[in-house]
């Protein structure tokens, strides 16, 4: 609750002009490059972008309204709180791949969004309402984590058979391996895929959408019956695939999309053997300018970059200096002339730079999705071209 109010109030405060420390900027050209990489590996296919984790941490607001008037067919998200937050301004259909509890059901709306329906009881649940729902079966093929198993499925197409007012819209599947430079585990599961969507077009379904693949499989699936695939962390410009990966060089192309600035906030001049930060783990060597940036480990900045990471400006590099504080980092400004209300790039969209999250994630050992979906919903997110 005090965290939707923080974000509430920040949305005010926003919509007033109000100057903020820290900025995301969200890159609304390159959401629609890496749309338009996707489609060109992956010809004739639906797109289906993925939103959930607050757009994996870009903004899932300000996403969907960047997506309005792109070739996306739909926008997925997780939990149905989110579809439900993006439905005003959404200008695609929302897919709902979350679970929902079968007593939330008659909540739902039905006109706008589709759900992925994974057991009897959510069938049963959508079919005692008089209105028409449209789902997205999923079939588990070596996930195992959600999903029907291929003995569960007749029992399952007979309970949508009883009830008219539910569509079977789509099938679905999640490869588990797609980003293995290794094809084994995904043509088992492509494989086994394709026989189950035979067969359930032969009990008489005819689904419009069948999707198997997301960013990292779209470049290998060879899937005989997938006519769509779902998006994710391409879409926001960041390729899931190894260097050494065959298909690589296929989504090295993408463009990342956010951007996060800070402001300098205080300069301090400090002498030789002066200490900064917590367990004073830097310490000067000569006369150090050091700079304070209003954001932590809370923000976004993982300790893991104490005294190791860089800030930039422009090309030139400003080290982190010390520990990484729940709300304040000190970097070095001693070979610049920065000063206090100046901005510095925290997270960089150039891949050429150390401060971008493909080589944060590489350099330190970090994974790329959760260092974007780390950065906190208090930051304010700006579309900018």
């Amino acid at each position: 609750m005090l965290k939707n109010y923080l974000k509430n109030k920040l949305d005010s405060l926003s919509r007033n002009k109000y100057k903020t420390l820290n900025t995301v900027y969200i890159h609304k050209q390159s959401l629609a490059h890496n749309v338009r990489v996707f489609q060109s590996i992956n010809q004739n296919k639906y797109i289906i972008a993925v939103l959930k984790a607050n757009a994996y941490g870009h903004g899932l607001k300000q996403i969907t309204e960047a997506l309005i008037g792109t070739d996306v067919e739909f926008i997925a998200v997780d939990g149905y709180f989110e579809a439900h937050r993006i439905l005003p301004y959404a200008g695609q259909r929302i897919l709902v791949m979350g679970y929902i509890l079968p007593e939330n059901a008659r909540l739902l709306d039905s006109s706008k969004c589709s759900y992925v329906v994974q057991d009897i009881d959510g069938l049963a649940a959508l079919g005692s309402i008089n209105r028409r729902f449209n789902v997205h079966l999923e079939i588990n093929t070596g996930m195992n984590r959600l999903g029907i198993d291929p003995d569960e499925l007749d029992s399952y197409l007979d309970e949508l058979k009883s009830h008219p007012n539910i569509q079977l819209e789509g099938i679905m599947t999640h490869l588990a391996d797609a980003d293995n430079p290794a094809n084994d585990f995904t043509d088992m599961q492509t494989e086994k895929f394709d026989t189950i969507v035979k067969k359930i077009r032969s009990k008489g379904f005819n689904p419009k959408y069948i999707h198997i693949a997301q960013s990292a499989g779209s470049t290998k699936c060879s899937s005989k019956t997938a006519n769509a695939i779902r998006v994710g962390i391409g879409l926001y410009g960041i390729n899931p695939l190894k260097p050494e990966d065959s298909d690589f060089k296929k989504l090295d192309q993408l463009k990342p999309v956010l951007e996060l600035s800070s402001t300098i906030i205080r300069v301090r001049n400090l002498a030789a053997g002066e200490k900064v930060s917590y367990n004073g783990i830097f310490e000067t060597k000569a006369e150090t300018r050091i700079g304070v940036l209003p954001l932590g480990y809370y923000e976004w900045l993982p300790r893991e970059l104490s005294n190791v990471g860089v800030v930039s400006t422009g090309k030139q590099i400003l080290p982190i200096r010390g520990r990484v504080c729940m709300n304040h980092v000190m970097i070095d400004l001693t070979k610049t002339k920065l000063k206090t209300g100046d901005r510095v790039t925290v997270i960089s969209t150039d891949n050429s730079m150390p401060n971008s999250i493909t080589n944060i994630a590489g350099r330190y050992g970090l994974f790329a999705y959760s260092l974007l979906t780390g950065i906190a919903e208090t930051v304010r997110r700006e579309l900018v071209n």
